[in-house]
Parts: structure tokens; C-alpha cells; sequence
């Protein structure tokens, strides 16, 4: 039960609602036609794998109350309070279910077992009829009751479902052999032998309640990736008041700027930086990374992660919907919960398959009592039992949603977040991905590479004075020279210190000024530049590095390169997309030279330099205007035109940092390898679909027409009606079956 707004002329919103009642796909459409139609919805979508329906309404228009109502008059039930205690309910109601559905499926197979071997082998005993009555009463009358009370609940509503087509086959046949048992002169008058369908009755009910009980545990398979995500989600936190101490809130009590306490083994509860302590994190829950992340004053720390080691205090800066835990939570329910575009013609099947097998029926019936000779009606009756059963909208239903929930679910464990159905279909097909180069290929941080020293410099005390200048300097390549030189200087006292716009940084120290900066800085001041210091800044410059050069009041004393360095996993993840037949394509705002030298180190042969975020929307388009299907992978704020254009794109980050509103996947983690993983998972994903959709339309295609009689004039063949109620189980639990393989092959 999750809310995102979305931005429109019209203030809409988009909430996932449980839906309770839903027995099969036409079930599922019936809910979906509905919604549509009320005033104020502008779309809905049932997920009927996952119980959930997706609505996209105006919330000054029709407000939940009334979507429930709307949901209530055609038979189901909408649940729309979002509170904790509601989520708990709900599951406690799913759970009292399965429980329920668990025990008649036993009492039924106990009931159904010796029904059919009394039918089988016993139907010449005395009272033999009247025992199969006894056992078959039961089963339909008590164990078979909620598909009778639900068909009559569609019928007032002018509505059938699967529970219709199962009513009528059981209900037809337990009365068309009651009638024969109590008045079998009816038939023998006419010259036929009155049989007795007990155990068609008893045993079609068994085997729907044991496919049911089947499907039921396979499609909670397939919402495990969702369960344990909320798993993670701490129950309570140690608050730390001011004096020092401690008391245990619940999670939801928790408020920003609160400090709280992380024991070793608890999970850290909401997003925060820590402020006291040291420890190691896993974060391999949301980013898919095995190693525990070292934690210091001021490093971030993300609900639902685990503390390993050391304790440590933190201030909470997200609470509640807020971390960044809450949102993957949202965005997987939303994800699992859409439609992928390959399901639209399932839908609308299911919509109409039950009028249709009831008008099948019908027409088989029909036709074997006006051509089927002296055996005609009772053959008729057999086969509108047998269509009736062995008609299955469910295995359609299923095909696509347990394939995508089991999908997303998947990538969610690998820190790559879809935030669609049609995203994750879309990825198949992509033909060309779009790098930007800065955080995305490189780690988009400066960080210093090398030094060179002047001869005769005493570095060990010049490199204090370094230190402390660049401290002052407040710019992110200063930055990357402090932490370079972290833990080997030492801070000194400067007389003054300024910072130049485009240059450096100049300062005094013991009456002597001393720079930090470029060399355009150094040309001004006419410091000196000994030769082996220049050759060396010249050779790291054609390497595409900046130069950093640090000078007292006459010379340049050192020198050093800083580049943001390519992440160790880029020329991998390149050669693997390039491997899966993937033109990749680098995109940077740098000059040339540090282009040219970024593409050469990891091995891509299309970049473009000096590119503007207007420039990289045009790049996309062009590549789209030659016909390929692009992916466009940047950090989601500078790149968002880009993004925008792209046929999928893609956010690289890491926590909170990562843009989950304008891309259509998330990489968790900045592992480029990610992304060849997601277009695997969704080459995989689709391909699941397609099996599922095609033995789905083929059961029914060969099925039905085979329970009419079809063979009867080829081969004398007429199937059971306990065969196809088996076969119509077996159908959907093999569509279910199927989609959970994607957890052990994707």
C-alpha cells in the first residue's frame, strides 16, 4: 500500500491497494474494468500474482473510500487504510486463509481418495451409489461451498469467473446424479442405464482446492524478494537522550536529528551519518556488495543495513517514508505491481474467456444431444462438465505477473531497482548504451595519482605547510590533495591564506608566501619551474591528469596529478556488454584529451568531449534516429535530458544520493557490471513470459476442444471430467513453477 504523486497538470496520484476475493484472472478483470470506469481514475492495473491493483486517479475526484466501494459492488474488496496495523491485518487475513484453504484441501483428498477408488472398483457393491453420495455430498456441499457462494456473487453483479465455471461443472454434475440415483426408471424406461458422476463432482473439487493450495505457495514464492526487504526494516531503536541515556522506541517513534545507538548484529533503523564510533556495515542487503563497508564520523549509514563489529552513534536525517530502504520497498511494490506491454493481449482473453468456454459448453452439449445417438445426452452433459473444468483463465492471468514479480524481485537483490514492468521488458532489447563518463565510468571523485618533489626540497617539512594551505583551500581538487596527504602531515599555523576563482589558493607562512593552484597561478607570481618538475607536469597532462602546483615565494617545490580514476570493474562491464552484441558509447563534458584517454583505458571506441547536458539528448536522438534502441547510464541530475530522451535510463549512485524519480532502473552501488546483469535479467524475464503465455494459450487451445470430444469421431477418445480438473490445476501451478525459476537462473 504505497503512494507516489506524480507531476501533471492535474494533481494525480498513484496508490497500490490489496484487493481480497480475487479467485482468477476474469476476477482480476472484472476489478481492473471497474476501476477504470469510475469518474477521477485515469488508469488501474491488477496484479493478479500479487493480490494488489495500481490506481492512477485524481484524489479531488474519487477519493479511496470510494474506489473501495466501487470495488465492493462488483463483488471484492478493496483494502486502503496504509497504517501499519492495517498491513498487519491484511496479512493475518492472508494467513488465516491459506490456513483455511490447507484444511479443506486435506479434508477434501481424505473424502476424494475413497470416492474414487468406490467408483472405480466398487460401483457394483450395494448402496454403492448411495455411499458416493455420501462422500461426494460433503465435498461440494461444504468443501466446495465458497465456489458456489462466489459464482453467486458474480451473477448478481452480471459477472462469471472461474468460480462460475466450477460451480456449474460440479453443480451439474452432483444433481444430474442425484436425479439418476433417486429416479433411474427415467432412464432405463428409454432404454439407457443411469449412471451416477459422484466422483466427477467430488474429485473436481479436490484437485481445484489442491492446485489452488499449490499456486497459493508458489506465488508466495514469488513475493519474497518484497517480504524480505521489509524484513529489513527494524522493529525498534536505542534512542541516546541528552545526559548520555538510553531507552528503546519503537522505529516509527523516531525523529530527524535524533541521536541513536547501533549495537554489534542490530540493523541500523533509519538513514543517518554517524557522529561517535567506529564500526564495519553490511550494506550487501541493498547494494549487492559483499563487503562490509568501513564506518567513521561522518560516513553515512542507510536503514536496514547490519552493524558487524563496533558500536556507534548516529544522527537520523530520513525517517520513516523517507530512507531509502522505504523507497526501494515502494518502488519494488510499484514495479511488481505494473504491467509489462506483452500481457495487454492476456488481458484482455482473460476478460472474456468465461462467457465464452460457458458458450462452448453450451455448443457441446447441444451438439452431441442432436447427433450423438442414443448416448447423446448424457455424453453432452460429460462434455459440458469437462469444458467447464477443464477451462483455465488463471494460467493467462499468471503468466506475466509471477514472471516480472519474480524479476524484479531478483534485481532488487542485486541492488538494480526497475521501476517498471515495461522497463524491465523494454532492457531486451536495447542495442546501444550511453555512458557518462564522471561517476559513472570513473568514480567521480579527484583523487591524487602521483607527487615528484623538487631535488633538494625538504618534503617532510614543506608537505605540513601543503597540507594546511590546501586545507583552507575549499576545492574539491584541494580536497583530494588533504586526503592524499592524511595521516602523513600535520597542520601548522598560517598567516594568512586566500583562495583565487580558476587559480589556487595563496597564503603566508613565517613571512613567506607560499601557493597552491595551476600553472596559469605560478606564471603570475614568476615562480620558478625546475626542468624535471615541468617535463613531468607535461607528460601527466598529455595523460589527460590536472597538475597541482605548490611553490613558495621563488620556486615550484612540487608537483602533483590528480585524475578521477576509472573504477576497476569499468573495462569488465564494456567488454561484457560489447561481448552481448552492445555498442557502447562514452559522453563526457571534459576536454578531448581526457576523453580520448577514459575510452582507450576501458576499451570503448565511440566518445564525444565537450558535451553540454542539451548535447547528450541530442546524441541519444541520433543514435534512436538510426534505429537503435538506446540506454542511457548517468548520475540522474546533471544527465536528466539525456535520461529523459533514452529509451531505458539508468541512474548510477550509491544511498541516498541515487536519482530513483528519473530513471527507469537504479543501479545500488555505482557497479557499472550492473547494468550488462540487468539487460541479462530482463532478456531472461521476457523470455519466461513468452513460455508461460504460450503453454497457456496452448492448454487451453488443445484443452477445450479435446473436453468437447473433438477425437471422439477420430479415436473414440471423450476425457475425463477428473482429468481435466487436474490438468486445468496442474496448468496453473506449472505457469507459476516456471516464473520461479528466474530465481536460480537469473
Amino acid at each position: 500500500m504505497n503512494a507516489v504523486l506524480s507531476s501533471g497538470p492535474e494533481k494525480k496520484q498513484r496508490k497500490q491497494f490489496p484487493v481480497t476475493g480475487m479467485h482468477c484472472a476474469g476476477c482480476a478483470a472484472s476489478v481492473e474494468s471497474v476501476l477504470k470506469n469510475q469518474s477521477g481514475v485515469s488508469g488501474a492495473a491488477v496484479n493478479f500474482a500479487a493480490q494488489t491493483v495500481q490506481v492512477d486517479f485524481d484524489p479531488d475526484s474519487i477519493s479511496p473510500a470510494e474506489l473501495r466501494n466501487a470495488v465492493q459492488s462488483a463483488g471484492y474488496d478493496l483494502v486502503v487504510e496504509e497504517t501499519p496495523e492495517a498491513r498487519e491485518a491484511l496479512d493475518d487475513s492472508r494467513h488465516r486463509h491459506y490456513a483455511a484453504l490447507r484444511r479443506r484441501t486435506i479434508w477434501a483428498v481424505a473424502l476424494a481418495v475413497p470416492l474414487g477408488v468406490l467408483s472405480m472398483f466398487f460401483m457394483h457393491l450395494p448402496y454403492a451409489g448411495y455411499i458416493a453420495w455420501a462422500l461426494a455430498t460433503p465435498l461440494v456441499a461444504w468443501l466446495g461451498r465458497s465456489f458456489f457462494v462466489n459464482a453467486w456473487k458474480q451473477a448478481r453483479h452480471r459477472s462469471a469467473n472461474m468460480d462460475t465455471l466450477v460451480a456449474l461443472s460440479t453443480g451439474v454434475a452432483y444433481l444430474f446424479s442425484v436425479f439418476n440415483l433417486l429416479f433411474p426408471e427415467f432412464w432405463l424406461s428409454r432404454g439407457l442405464e443411469a449412471h451416477v458422476y459422484f466422483e466427477a463432482a467430488g474429485i473436481i473439487i479436490a484437485f481445484i482446492l489442491l492446485g489452488r493450495l499449490l499456486e497459493e505457495r508458489a506465488k508466495a514464492g514469488t513475493a519474497s524478494a518484497i517480504k524480505k526487504l521489509m524484513g529489513l526494516q527494524a522493529k525498534t531503536v536505542t534512542i541516546v537522550h541528552k545526559g548520555g541515556h538510553t531507552m528503546e522506541i519503537p522505529v516509527e517513534q523516531v525523529q530527524v536529528g535524533n541521536l541513536l545507538l547501533v549495537k554489534p548484529g542490530e540493523k541500523v533503523p533509519v538513514d543517518g551519518a554517524v557522529r561517535q564510533g567506529n564500526s564495519y556495515v553490511d550494506e550487501s542487503m541493498l547494494s549487492g556488495e559483499p563487503v562490509p563497508v568501513p564506518k567513521a564520523p561522518g560516513d553515512p549509514v542507510l536503514a536496514g543495513t547490519v552493524n558487524q563489529k563496533g558500536s556507534f552513534q548516529f544522527v537520523a536525517e530520513k525517517v520513516g517514508r523517507d530512507t531509502l530502504l522505504a523507497q526501494i520497498i515502494r518502488q519494488v511494490e510499484d514495479a511488481q505491481g505494473s504491467k509489462a506491454p506483452v500481457q495487454k493481449l492476456a488481458d484482455r482473453i482473460a476478460g472474456i474467456f468465461v462467457p465464452v468456454v460457458m458458450g462452448i459448453a453450451l455448443l457441446a452439449f447441444g451438439a452431441w444431444w442432436a447427433f450423438g445417438g442414443s448416448g447423446g445426452f448424457i455424453h453432452g452433459m460429460l462434455a459440458l462438465v469437462t469444458v467447464l473444468v477443464i477451462a483455465c483463465p488463471c494460467a493467462l492471468g499468471l503468466a506475466t505477473p509471477t514472471a516480472i514479480m519474480v524479476g524484479v524481485g531478483k534485481g532488487a537483490q542485486k541492488g538494480i531497482l526497475i521501476k517498471d514492468a515495461e522497463s524491465l521488458e523494454r532492457a531486451k532489447q536495447i542495442q546501444a548504451v550511453v555512458l557518462d563518463k564522471t561517476g559513472t565510468i570513473t568514480a567521480g571523485k579527484p583523487a591524487v595519482e602521483a607527487w615528484k618533489w623538487a631535488d633538494g626540497v625538504d618534503a617532510a617539512y614543506w608537505t605540513n605547510v601543503f597540507f594546511t594551505l590546501e586545507q583552507n583551500a575549499g576545492h574539491p581538487l584541494a580536497d583530494a590533495v588533504v586526503a592524499n596527504l592524511e595521516g602523513q602531515a600535520k597542520p601548522v599555523i598560517l598567516g594568512r591564506v586566500e583562495s583565487i576563482t580558476g587559480k589556487g589558493v595563496e597564503g603566508e607562512y613565517r613571512g613567506q608566501a607560499v601557493y597552491a593552484g595551476n600553472r596559469t597561478l605560478m606564471q603570475e607570481h614568476k615562480l620558478e619551474l625546475p626542468e624535471a618538475l615541468r617535463q613531468q607536469a607535461d607528460r601527466w597532462s598529455a595523460e589527460a591528469k590536472t597538475v597541482i602546483y605548490f611553490a613558495n615565494h621563488q620556486n615550484v617545490l612540487a608537483v602533483a596529478a590528480i585524475a578521477d580514476p576509472v573504477k576497476p570493474e569499468s573495462a569488465e562491464a564494456v567488454r561484457t556488454l560489447q561481448d552481448m552484441g552492445i555498442e557502447v558509447h562514452l559522453l563526457t563534458g571534459d576536454n578531448r584529451q581526457t576523453a580520448a584517454a577514459v575510452a582507450a583505458q576501458v576499451g570503448i571506441d565511440h566518445f564525444q568531449a565537450e558535451v553540454l547536458p542539451a548535447g547528450k539528448e541530442n546524441y541519444v536522438q541520433d543514435l534512436q534516429r538510426r534505429g537503435k534502441v538506446v540506454a542511457m547510464a548517468g548520475d540522474g541530475i546533471n544527465d536528466s535530458q539525456a535520461l529523459a530522451r533514452a529509451d531505458v535510463s539508468i541512474a548510477m549512485g550509491k544511498g541516498s544520493d541515487i536519482a530513483m524519480d528519473v530513471a527507469k532502473m537504479t543501479l545500488i552501488g555505482n557497479d557499472l557490471n550492473k547494468i550488462p546483469e540487468a539487460i541479462r535479467l530482463s532478456r531472461r524475464t521476457v523470455a519466461t513470459i513468452r513460455q508461460n503465455l504460450f503453454w497457456a494459450f496452448i492448454y487451453n487451445l488443445v484443452g477445450i476442444p479435446v473436453a468437447a470430444g473433438l477425437l471422439y469421431p477420430v479415436n473414440g477418445f471423450l476425457l475425463n471430467p477428473m482429468l481435466a480438473s487436474a490438468a486445468m490445476a496442474l496448468s496453473s501451478v506449472s505457469v507459476v513453477g516456471n516464473s520461479l525459476r528466474l530465481k536460480w537462473t537469473a
